[in-house]
């Protein structure tokens, strides 16, 4: 599956964005999903996961409460809604579809080796 991430900008701190990723597969529905980011000089961090129908969310401590991701099956695209943002969410977002026995779809997954498929990236930047 090809996955292609936009919504990334320059933003001041407390500000929002929306990023997407679309997926050029119908299959779509049957992929665990998340979103990951690379500060630079940093190793890729977990940012938030979700379950193939959305039942299921989970997410790093430092963005509980300010970051929401969801998915729309139908569109093929998944979300990230990022508010609050502090000058440390800078990083470029990337998100990552992985494909799992569906007995292990209520599972998550935070590992970036856990994850199948990979988006090129987009750049967010929170201004202080």
């Amino acid at each position: 599956v090809q996955l292609v991430e936009s919504g990334g900008g320059l933003v001041q701190a407390g500000g929002s964005l929306r990023l997407s990723c679309a997926a050029s597969e119908r299959t779509f529905s049957i992929y665990c999903m998340g979103w990951f980011r690379q500060a630079p000089g940093k190793e890729r961090e977990f940012v938030a996961g979700i379950t193939p129908s959305g039942a299921l969310t989970y997410y790093t401590d430092s963005v509980k409460g300010r970051f929401t991701i969801s998915r729309d099956n139908a569109k093929n695209t998944l979300y990230l809604q990022m508010n609050s943002l502090k000058p440390e969410d800078t990083a470029v977002y990337y998100c990552a579809a992985a494909r799992k026995n569906p007995v292990y779809y209520s599972r998550t997954y935070s590992a970036t080796d856990e994850y199948d498929y990979w988006g090129q990236g987009t750049q967010v930047t929170v201004s202080s």
